[in-house]
């Protein structure tokens, strides 16, 4: 039979091992979240992630004002035109007339057309979005040029097709990355001076 002081000491024995064995675990645990925060904290806080980060928020914002001057800028006195009797986006063409067109007399706007079940061409809003697309493209286009002109840093890189690869080259370089030929002719010039040998017929 087994005594009462060995049933307290491996009661005891047990118990340390079920203490150590939460204390292990705690310190596991503990261990992976302080990595797992380190490791974000280094991912969040590069310096290239809080570039993007601001370079998005920023073109976020200037797209929001260019889409701003087209839309209540620029479009507003283009629907003034004689031929254009509303905005610009609200233009269309009716394809199929729906049935009550005749009693309506006509469509004034998409809407009332669309509630109709007709078939419209909405080629004002294609036409609406084209401009805004022409001027944020014209716009970052300036923004680019300013900031090349003052930093002496073009962001816009000006390209040239290689003569003998075809593959487009910096305007700057002076020798092809890819076929690694000499842009300024010294490659025909070389080939040129080689001799030429001539078979002597017999």
């Amino acid at each position: 039979m087994t005594s009462d002081s060995d049933y307290f000491v491996t009661r005891r024995w047990n118990s340390n091992i079920l203490r150590s064995g939460l204390h292990d675990a705690e310190s596991l645990v503990a261990s992976g979240v302080k990595s797992l925060w380190s490791g974000f904290i280094d991912f969040a806080l590069q310096e290239n992630v809080l570039q993007v980060a601001v370079g998005v928020t920023i073109a976020t914002a200037f797209t929001k004002l260019v889409n701003s001057l087209v839309t209540d800028i620029l479009l507003p006195p283009i629907s003034l035109l004689p031929w254009m009797d509303r905005n610009l986006s609200e233009k269309f063409m009716v394809l199929r007339v729906g049935e009550e067109y005749s009693t309506l007399g006509g469509y004034n706007t998409r809407e009332q057309a669309l509630a109709d079940g007709a078939l419209i061409w909405t080629y004002g809003s294609f036409l609406d979005e084209l401009l805004s697309f022409m001027g944020i493209g014209l716009a970052l286009y300036i923004v680019a040029n300013l900031y090349g002109r003052l930093t002496k840093d073009p962001i816009i890189q000006h390209v040239v097709k290689c003569p003998y690869c075809s593959k487009p080259v910096s305007a700057k370089a002076k020798r092809c990355f890819l076929c690694t030929s000499w842009l300024d002719g010294r490659e025909d010039a070389e080939t040129s001076a080689l001799p030429v040998n001539r078979v002597s017929e017999s």
